[in-house]
């Protein structure tokens, strides 16, 4: 399974063309990915424009500190849980809110509930 598919790539880079342009936005979350053997969940954004690997979002490893930061997709790709399973994008997340109120009750709550 691919993590993001050719429509989420579309939007994220989007998202992040109207980032580097520097307009003050606070989209939805585009893809939400996880580790299904472990505690990790990424809620991603957008994509740098200029490598198209580069997502930005809420990042939760599972050690109870979520935090707004990039990661590469291709990084994301290589990682594996305890049971070598490998990250997943979920195929039925739907945004219910913008990235920062996520953060912000991610930060609450210490991860990513949703």
């Amino acid at each position: 399974m691919t993590l993001i598919t050719d429509e989420q790539r579309q939007q994220m880079l989007a998202n992040g063309e109207a980032a580097a342009r520097g307009e003050d936005s606070d989209p939805y979350p585009v893809v939400k990915l996880f580790t299904p053997d472990a505690h990790a969940i990424w809620l991603l954004t957008e994509l740098d424009p200029d490598d198209g690997d580069t997502a930005y979002g809420l990042c939760d490893v599972g050690l109870g500190s979520p935090e707004l930061d990039s990661i590469k997709l291709s990084d994301l790709e290589s990682i594996r849980g305890p049971s070598q399973l490998p990250v997943a994008r979920d195929l039925h997340f739907m945004a219910k809110r913008r990235l920062s109120k996520y953060a912000a009750l991610a930060r609450v709550d210490g991860s990513i509930n949703d």
